[in-house]
């Protein structure tokens, strides 16, 4: 007989309704007497009392290891209904707070919680943002082992190449800070010989696998963190005061970092105590920088003050002589390939202080750049280690930004420096407001220069004008010097426009300075239309010119398109017509067409006078020609934008004749900085759109061309997701998408 039970149960003294009381609950005799001994002996002070719920049947939560088993063959309803909806564990906790039915301890907060789907509150954005902090934190964790490897690993076996190889590996450059501060926390705590290979393997990483911007905040985490360092490391302070001191003697650090750091800790931090040891009792004393370099020991034969003595005398030898032969022979037998960025940085100095000899030490570099002996990658960190500390410099050297400025572009004119690779030179006068006055004369005197520059074709003569004029150091005056150029030129015939952009091209403004002249353009082109009728036709192809010349880049030309919003201003027909331009197919080579001149100022230079050259190059070069030599005769070439025809050519060359002695050209351009990751990506681009073509003459060329994919990726030519498939790259900037 089956007894519908609705009234109220009694469980040693304390009343509660029964669970039975829900739509449509019975319960047989037999089960009644089991369920209410299991009352009847239950602990009030361990149990909460039992709710009423009507809910639907929740999921099961895992049952807890204390809780009371049921007996078998008893199918009691309320067991569905004795687990909450969340996820946490309803067990009180071992300090007496927490549990299902209580209020938790006094500081307890729910920084462990879970998201609960049937919760009213919840919101799809919160599990959005948890994961991806979950997936940030994961990462650098994942990043923090791999970090105490790589130096457990290094301390071991002094490898410093196999070091920076796995740094770059890991690909998370974001926190390389952290290798930074784990490398040195960890020195700290050893013998003077892993604190002087932490210290070179340092400066060998900076600036090449390391950024100067993470060195600078490994070493400001690091003075965050001395007062926890002085807990395990007893002369903590005067340990990473070295560090700081040597960092600065090494040039990984500037001087002023001492300064903006003590800034930024509170007076009572240890950190404090760890600049004013650094300042004052290491890098004031006499002849400290010998002092600091020899405080360890030295783990290598060469220290890093050896070679630089080495490097200084070298330098002055030189100006003394002349001898650039016998100053080559000099470097090379240094055997620090590495370290040239040193020779860069010293003979730049040089020039600055000593202005007389500035001719002689830019001649060294252009001559060592040329014979491959200092790379490009060097010759770029040299320029950017002066950059970075130029505020110090200029205590001793009067106007040193601006002299900087003008070196900087005489060697990206003559063609060893890419100036593009380096950061933008901070000039206080850049954002100091112009007069009226001195506009107005400079308006009128480059007028002269670009219609006496339109006569020789003379682009070093503008270069020094420009200078005595001071023009790189004001970015209005570059700007103005832009528009002016370009104005000029659509006013005249297509050998004017060819040569403005080929001056636009060698000068090397920085792109931002291009980007401001562009944009004063677009602003006058109305008022420029009521003399030049075509101007939006003729400004469309200056900016698609710029774009193929790598005078500004595709985003840059974005940019300036989004001043123009408006549909019906001349400056959005002009940028759409010159996003069109580029879009078509092939377009490069009918861009720099346009005017006749084929990227040169020199009438009658082509593009089909160019690839011929580079076809007998490539060809003088397989028939057993030297490596050197075709390299030379490629940079000669100076059209740095049309590289990628030289990978393509080398490419369809290799495929057609099975033989990879052009492969090896190719890598050594590519180490030496003259073909750029994107023209190797345009050359493999242009053989994947004439693959079909290519197979008419090789059966095999598709096949082949996959081999030579993966071993460029491998080689770090091609991105990863580069595909060889032509539909995956659509040629549309001149060259490729």
């Amino acid at each position: 007989m089956l007894v519908k039970d609705k009234g109220f149960q009694t469980v040693n003294g304390v009343e509660e309704k029964s669970r039975m009381d829900f739509s449509e609950g019975y319960m047989s005799n037999e089960h009644q007497e089991q369920f209410r001994s299991a009352s009847e002996s239950a602990d009030p002070y361990s149990v909460s009392p039992l709710q009423i719920s009507t809910s639907p049947k929740s999921p099961k939560s895992p049952r807890s290891p204390r809780s009371p088993r049921p007996q078998q063959g008893i199918h009691s309803p309320l067991k569905n209904q004795r687990h909450s909806q969340s996820k946490r564990d309803g067990r009180p906790k071992k300090d007496g707070c927490g549990g299902k039915g209580t209020w938790g301890g006094l500081i307890d907060t729910d920084d462990d919680c879970f998201l609960d789907l049937n919760d009213p509150n919840y919101s799809s954005n919160e599990e959005d943002k948890d994961s991806i902090s979950k997936k940030t934190n994961s990462s650098f964790e994942e990043y923090k082992k791999k970090a105490i490897i790589i130096v457990e690993e290094y301390f071991a076996n002094d490898d410093a190449i196999s070091t920076a190889n796995e740094l770059i590996e890991l690909e998370m450059p974001c926190y390389n800070y952290y290798f930074v501060k784990k490398l040195v926390s960890i020195a700290m705590d050893r013998h003077d010989k892993e604190k002087e290979m932490a210290a070179v393997l340092l400066s060998s990483l900076y600036g090449n696998v390391i950024d100067p911007p993470q060195v600078y905040k490994g070493f400001q985490k690091l003075l965050e963190s001395t007062d926890d360092l002085t807990v395990d490391i007893p002369n903590a302070v005067d340990i990473l005061a070295l560090f700081i001191a040597r960092a600065v003697v090494d040039d990984i650090l500037p001087p002023s970092f001492l300064t903006k750091a003590m800034g930024s800790l509170s007076k009572d931090s240890k950190g404090v105590e760890v600049i004013r040891r650094a300042e004052k009792g290491y890098l004031s004393a006499p002849l400290h920088v010998e002092a600091i370099e020899r405080r360890w020991g030295g783990s290598k034969n060469k220290t890093v003050e050896d070679l630089k003595c080495k490097v200084n005398n070298l330098l002055i030898e030189y100006v003394v002589s002349g001898d650039v032969k016998e100053a080559c022979r000099c470097i090379k037998d240094l055997n620090v390939p590495y370290f040239h960025h040193e020779i860069v940085k010293r003979a730049i100095i040089m020039a600055m202080e000593k202005r007389h000899a500035e001719n002689c030490l830019l001649d060294l570099l252009k001559r060592a750049s040329e014979e491959g002996l200092i790379n490009s990658s060097q010759i770029s960190k040299g320029f950017g280690r002066i950059i970075d500390s130029v505020d110090d410099l200029s205590l001793d050297i009067p106007n040193a930004k601006v002299i900087l400025q003008s070196l900087i572009s005489k060697a990206a004119s003559e063609g060893w420096l890419c100036a593009s690779s380096l950061k933008s030179l901070s000039l206080q006068s850049r954002n100091q407001a112009v007069e009226d006055s001195t506009i107005k004369s400079f308006k009128i005197k480059i007028q002269s220069i670009i219609k006496e520059y339109f006569f020789s074709g003379d682009i070093s003569e503008v270069s020094h004008c420009l200078e005595s004029e001071k023009v790189f150091s004001v970015a209005e005056l570059n700007a103005i010097f832009v528009k002016k150029l370009i104005t000029v030129a659509m006013d005249r015939k297509s050998r004017e426009k060819e040569m403005a952009s080929v001056l636009l091209s060698s000068l090397c403004f920085p792109s931002d300075y291009v980007v401001s002249g562009f944009t004063m353009l677009l602003e006058s082109a109305e008022d420029t239309a009521l003399d030049i009728p075509g101007v939006v036709e003729d400004l469309a192809m200056f900016l698609a010119r710029a774009v193929v010349d790598e005078v500004l880049t595709p985003q840059q030309l974005e940019e300036i398109g989004s001043e123009f919003s408006g549909s019906d201003s001349i400056g959005n027909r002009v940028t759409r017509m010159a996003n069109s331009l580029l879009k078509a197919r092939l377009s490069g080579e009918r861009i720099l067409r346009c005017w006749g001149g084929g990227g040169s100022c020199t009438n009658g230079r082509t593009i089909e006078d160019v690839k011929d050259k580079i076809g007998k190059i490539l060809q003088e070069f397989e028939s057993g020609g030297e490596t050197r030599e075709a390299y030379l005769c490629i940079k000669e070439l100076g059209m740095p934008f049309f590289h990628h025809e030289v990978v393509k050519k080398s490419l369809v060359t290799i495929m057609e004749n099975k033989n990879e002695r052009l492969w090896g050209l190719l890598r050594e351009c590519f180490s030496m900085g003259l073909i750029t990751e994107n023209q190797m990506f345009n050359g493999f681009t242009r053989v994947a759109v004439s693959l079909d073509d290519l197979a008419l003459d090789v059966p095999d060329a598709e096949k082949q061309f996959k081999h030579y994919v993966e071993r460029a990726k491998a080689e770090g030519w091609l991105d990863t997701s580069f595909g060889v498939n032509a539909s995956e790259h659509v040629l549309e900037n001149g060259f490729c998408k």
